[in-house]
């Protein structure tokens, strides 16, 4: 089980299941982004220049995690940018749910300096978990 600043890699047989951690909910949802994309690259290879703004919504905590997620990944989809600096300016409770609020930062993916580990194709819900005890910890599987 490989060990990141903030996250760490589970035994799974077939998919990626991933546990991230942080001292609040913010820390933690941005390391649980830098271990997906951790997944796919080394992410201290891909550079932060190129910033962009994300906002999400959930019902739950459990469906803004999923949304934050699959933002992140459909933007690697569409604009074909890696990801590696994550921060979750707010997270707060709205009369529908709740809402995140982040800057995120990466570059342009270049087959030439980014190392092509694993697609991940999406996000599951299946032992999804939210534990807030003695901070925050996220339990997620990727699909790959």
């Amino acid at each position: 089980m490989a060990e990141h600043g903030g996250f760490r890699f589970l035994e799974h047989t077939a998919d990626v299941y991933v546990v991230a951690h942080g001292k609040d909910m913010s820390e933690a949802f941005e390391n649980a982004a830098r271990a997906m994309f951790e997944t796919m690259t080394n992410i201290k290879e891909v550079k932060p220049v190129v910033q962009e703004y994300v906002e999400v919504e959930g019902r739950d905590e459990k469906e803004l995690l999923y949304n934050w997620l699959e933002e992140l990944l459909i933007r690697f989809d569409i604009n074909g940018r890696l990801y590696s600096k994550f921060h979750v300016e707010e997270i707060r409770r709205t009369p529908q749910g709740y809402r995140l609020k982040a800057q995120i930062y990466g570059e342009e993916f270049d087959s030439s300096r980014h190392l092509q580990k694993v697609g991940v194709k999406a996000i599951t819900y299946h032992r999804m978990e939210i534990k807030k005890t003695d901070g925050v910890t996220l339990k997620f599987i990727l699909d790959i």
